[in-house]
């Protein structure tokens, strides 16, 4: 009898390990913004202006992140099974280098830099069913001499349209392309500036 209860204890143990923690898990899931949307300049540019996004290194691994604000909006979390394809920052720099022109900072001359420092990119939930991607910082931009001509406070919002990861990258993605219309409309207001005119 003991012989039978070794075996079936046997059995059971072998079954949790074939079934459980590692066969159980779903694939880890890469994101980027996806495919990259039409460029938004009407006429090439008349001169190369640079770009260069920053990002606090807890934004900037390839985690994506969230915060649970209705229970602890200080703590930040981030998805067991999804991760960005490569940190944020790198990410949001191709995307406003694909629609807007922009070359990377370092390559080539340019006359003037966009400096876009970001403090915030997660994923946050009010409620536990409702959620919303959140880009946070400033866009500086500096002339040749790497001075500031002018800065914009960006504070971006897009609702989720699920409460997981799959949703968190579609609003935050919406960010990103809010940010480049964002940063075209500005740049044409500054333009018109005597400051900033040198620089377009």
């Amino acid at each position: 009898m003991r012989w039978l209860a070794t075996l079936l204890l046997s059995l059971c143990l072998s079954a949790c390990f074939t079934s459980g923690k590692r066969g159980g898990e779903s694939p880890l899931a890469i994101y980027d913004f996806g495919p990259a949307p039409s460029n938004l300049l009407s006429a090439p540019r008349k001169q190369p202006i640079a770009l260069e996004v920053r990002a606090p290194l807890w934004f900037d691994s390839l985690g994506i992140d969230y915060r649970l604000a209705y229970l602890d909006a200080a703590r930040l979390r981030e998805y067991a099974r999804a991760r960005w394809a490569g940190p944020p920052a790198q990410l949001i720099q191709q995307r406003l280098s694909q629609q807007l022109g922009y070359v990377t900072a370092g390559q080539g001359q340019t006359r003037c830099l966009v400096r876009i420092e970001i403090t915030e990119f997660s994923q946050v939930f009010a409620t536990a069913a409702g959620s919303h991607g959140v880009l946070q910082g400033r866009i500086l931009l500096l002339d040749r001499s790497r001075r500031q001509v002018a800065e914009l406070a960006v504070n971006l919002e897009k609702p989720a349209s699920s409460a997981d990861a799959r949703g968190g990258v579609e609003a935050l993605t919406l960010t990103v392309e809010q940010l480049a219309i964002d940063l075209l409309a500005w740049e044409k207001r500054l333009a018109e500036s005597e400051a900033a005119r040198a620089c377009f």
